[in-house]
């Protein structure tokens, strides 16, 4: 497979597919993200995550379409706040689905996967008859345009640095608020004795709530960045849950630091070997490769200690 390149055709093709890599690390961190919260913080596997993704790119396409027509010269800062319209509505739908469907399926991990796949079919079919069966996109303002030339064969594209740094600058967020914060303290204690932190007076009803919102909130920010690298359809959330899923299954449920690791050698592997071959035969062989780790690493690459 190596031997038609020379050794600097090699080089080149690593350098590339190293930066086409990062940019989907970045995609896979911010889905993984919000469903490490969710999963790991809280064990519900939210099969509709893609769709609360898909909400946060067409709530960007309708900014998109509401600065292009109504305020044209606000339409260089319409992405910025687009992000934090994807995130409100994304965190308010999570909330309502937490309160309504969620907090009666605790402790009932399948269950959850079938309540929230039931969600995903009629979240799709939603955006079906809202926006149609047709893919949409948004048009990018100007700064986010263009590219930066690394070398003579490798360019960095300016909507891909800036995904590389939102996924960056959410990652210290989180981990701040996980680590460095009153309420991270709480979800941390919930999640290793929910009986102990409910009887030391944490409102666990409401850090559930809003940590579900959380989770749901980043997948609508992902979602915003998706749109700077494909089009949107009432469908495109299916194409990363599966990815997503093994993102955080690999990195460990519970270790924020393992699912950046995960995302960062699973984007990796896959872009590399997209290039030798077929996307499906990629996907396939990282998908053996970390079956065969989680054989003898079940826990993933990260855990999470906790006192006994």
């Amino acid at each position: 497979m190596f031997a038609e390149y020379s050794s600097s055709e090699l080089m080149s093709i690593f350098a590339m597919q190293g930066v086409a890599g990062l940019i989907l690390f970045s995609v896979f961190v911010l889905m993984a993200l919000g469903l490490a919260i969710i999963f790991g913080q809280m064990g519900v596997i939210n099969m509709a995550h893609g769709e609360f993704m898909i909400l946060g790119a067409y709530v960007t396409y309708l900014t998109s379409n509401v600065f292009s027509t109504y305020l044209p010269e606000f339409f260089s800062i319409y992405f910025i706040l687009a992000m934090i319209l994807a995130f409100i509505a994304a965190a308010a739908l999570g909330a309502l689905v937490e309160w309504s469907m969620i907090r009666h399926l605790y402790n009932r991990p399948l269950d959850t996967l079938l309540a929230t796949w039931g969600l995903s079919l009629i979240l799709q079919q939603l955006y079906r008859t809202v926006f149609g069966a047709r893919e949409v996109g948004v048009t990018l303002p100007d700064w986010l345009m263009g590219s930066y030339q690394l070398t003579d064969t490798i360019e960095l594209p300016i909507n891909g640095l800036f995904v590389m740094c939102l996924a960056l600058g959410i990652s210290l967020a989180v981990a701040l608020l996980m680590y460095r914060s009153r309420w991270g303290t709480q979800v941390r204690a919930v999640v290793q004795n929910r009986p102990m932190a409910g009887a030391v007076g944490i409102n666990t009803a409401k850090v559930d709530r809003i940590t579900f919102a959380l989770g749901c909130g980043i997948a609508g920010v992902a979602g915003s960045a998706f749109t700077m690298i494909g089009s949107t359809g009432p469908t495109s959330g299916q194409l990363y849950i599966v990815d997503t899923f093994l993102v955080v299954v690999f990195g460990g449920a519970s270790s924020l630091l393992g699912t950046i690791a995960s995302a960062f050698s699973i984007s990796q592997a896959q872009s590399t070997m997209e290039f030798f071959m077929s996307g499906s035969m990629s996907k396939v062989l990282t998908l053996l490769f970390v079956v065969v780790i989680l054989m003898l690493r079940p826990q993933g690459l990260f855990t999470l200690k906790v006192r006994r």
